[in-house]
């Protein structure tokens, strides 16, 4: 009640699931929130982001032209530079909203660790329906039908051996049954 609708959208950085691009250059899609960012800092996000590579492949780098919604990425690298887009802006709180939903495992690990330092810093809502993602989470909110299910930290609801319990053993199960195929 205290900000503006305008000061209050400054302090939040988002990152949908689906990635929201424009066409134009990959420099002019990053500096979208913050025009003043230098090349240096761009590279710097870029690299935390896990999506550097992605840039120094295309040609013309941070001039390559995106299509509209960034159609000539992929969904992972869409995702990628979404999220350094939203640490370059670097406010105070973040919203990741199923942002690796498209990514490989490996580089899934390294965002997600991005995230967890973040947090140490940062008010971070993570929405995920990867568990393993929220395990170090000072709060989960378990939604059940748009209501919360169930809340506290990971080790709190294992203890209760509720709605989570059942959704996180389930999904380490099928986790341990994938390693073990993929390795047949």
């Amino acid at each position: 009640q205290n900000y503006s609708q305008h000061d209050l959208r400054e302090k939040i950085g988002v990152v949908p699931q689906r990635a929201v691009l424009f066409k134009g250059s990959i420099r002019e899609n990053m500096k979208w929130g913050r025009e003043n960012a230098t090349d240096e800092e761009i590279w710097d996000a870029l690299t935390t982001a896990q999506a550097r590579e992605i840039v120094e492949n295309k040609d013309g780098q941070l001039d390559f032209k995106l299509e509209q919604n960034g159609r000539n990425l992929s969904g992972g690298q869409r995702q990628r530079l979404a999220i350094a887009r939203a640490l370059l802006h670097d406010t105070p709180v973040y919203i990741f909203d199923e942002v690796t939903s498209n990514i490989d495992v490996e580089s899934e690990n390294d965002i997600m660790e991005v995230i967890r330092e973040m947090a140490k810093t940062k008010t971070v809502l993570l929405i995920s329906h990867r568990l393993e993602n929220v395990v170090t989470s000072d709060m989960i909110l378990l939604l059940d039908g748009g209501c919360i299910a169930e809340s506290g930290a990971h080790s709190r609801l294992m203890q209760e051996k509720g709605k989570y319990y059942t959704m996180y053993s389930t999904q380490a199960q099928l986790e341990k049954y994938s390693k073990e195929a993929a390795a047949v």
